[in-house]
């Protein structure tokens, strides 16, 4: 068999890989990768050379990412709202000081566990033992401040009551 022949085989495997590793990431960027491999597949069957088929898939695929991907990811956040996780899911909870907490440093307890946290605000304590809460993360760091105080990135989910926060931290 000649190598001009099968051509379209190539395209059909990389179009099969990248959806399937698509499925893994569920980013919707490889998806646009494996629809452009999809259109270099039907260049290849129409006859077309390298060079058409690897410009097919290379417009083909900025296009999807273009237009189409930004597409679907707001209509799949209209239905499924972004769960913020790892540390961004922790901006806006609130929190126990274990130690003393000032603007250079101190220690949380958050969602039961200890982390290292600084006050906001310049010459800003929190003595040990009140609640605060977490407005942002910095590396491995929650920045706090005052109960009453707003997160600067608020998370997308519902944050739980203060009295049952303080409940499961204090367990």
């Amino acid at each position: 068999m000649d190598q001009i022949e099968i051509h379209w085989l190539w395209w059909l495997v990389a179009a099969v890989a990248l959806g399937v590793i698509e499925i893994l990431t569920l980013d919707l960027v490889l998806l646009m990768f494996a629809g452009g491999a999809l259109a270099a597949l039907v260049a290849s069957q129409l006859g077309a050379n390298v060079t058409v088929q690897v410009l097919t898939f290379a417009l083909t695929s900025l296009f999807f990412l273009i237009v189409l991907r930004p597409y679907l990811l707001r209509n799949l956040r209209k239905r499924m709202p972004l769960v913020e996780t790892n540390a961004a899911a922790q901006v806006g909870r609130h929190a126990v000081t274990m130690t003393e907490v000032t603007d250079r440093g101190g220690q949380i307890k958050l969602v039961g566990e200890v982390w290292s946290a600084r006050a906001e605000a310049p010459g800003r304590t929190y003595p040990a033992d009140i609640s605060v809460r977490v407005l942002r993360i910095e590396g491995a760091t929650a920045v706090v401040g005052p109960l009453d105080a707003e997160p600067q990135d608020p998370p997308d989910i519902p944050a739980t009551s203060p009295q049952t926060d303080i409940q499961e931290d204090r367990t």
